[in-house]
């Protein structure tokens, strides 16, 4: 009997590591709600209409933090203050603007702004970090960053001048 029982639970702790695993895997492909990233490399956003079974395709980016955005504005327009957001800092209301009453081509519309310029935002900062690295890299001057956890060595200290 005290087999059966080492079995079960070594089974049960091989079911929780590979729920664990699992999950772990599912964060890293999908970091943000309402998108996903197809086989190429793309993140897509979409979201499904309340009450009906038809979606509101929210665009294709290079970047997951731009389709998250586009899906939040979406959600929210759709939802309402109350909906869970993946960036709820950046959501702004607009004056007049009642969600409730937007046609699904108006949030479509409204969200693919907010995704396209965040897109152009991410890309543009992504360029600007690969000119300043080949910069660096060509003038022969390595950027090293000092280690600011460790704690000053006195031989090496500057104060012994």
């Amino acid at each position: 009997m005290e087999e059966a029982g080492e079995y079960c639970s070594s089974t049960s702790t091989t079911r929780s590591t590979t729920e664990k695993r699992k999950q772990r895997q599912h964060q890293r492909e999908k970091p943000y709600r309402g998108i996903r990233m197809r086989k190429w490399g793309k993140w897509v956003a979409e979201i499904r209409e309340p009450n009906k079974r038809s979606r509101i395709w929210l665009g294709s980016y290079s970047s997951p933090v731009a389709a998250a955005r586009a899906y939040d504005t979406a959600v929210f327009y759709l939802r309402g203050p109350s909906a869970r957001l993946n960036f709820p800092e950046f959501i702004v209301e607009e004056d007049g603007v009642d969600g409730h009453d937007m046609s699904a081509a108006s949030i479509r519309k409204k969200a693919t702004e907010v995704g396209a310029r965040v897109d152009a935002l991410e890309s543009a900062l992504q360029h600007h970090a690969a000119a300043v690295e080949a910069v660096e890299s060509r003038s022969g001057r390595a950027s090293v960053k000092p280690d600011l956890n460790e704690y000053p060595d006195p031989e090496n200290s500057d104060d012994d001048d």
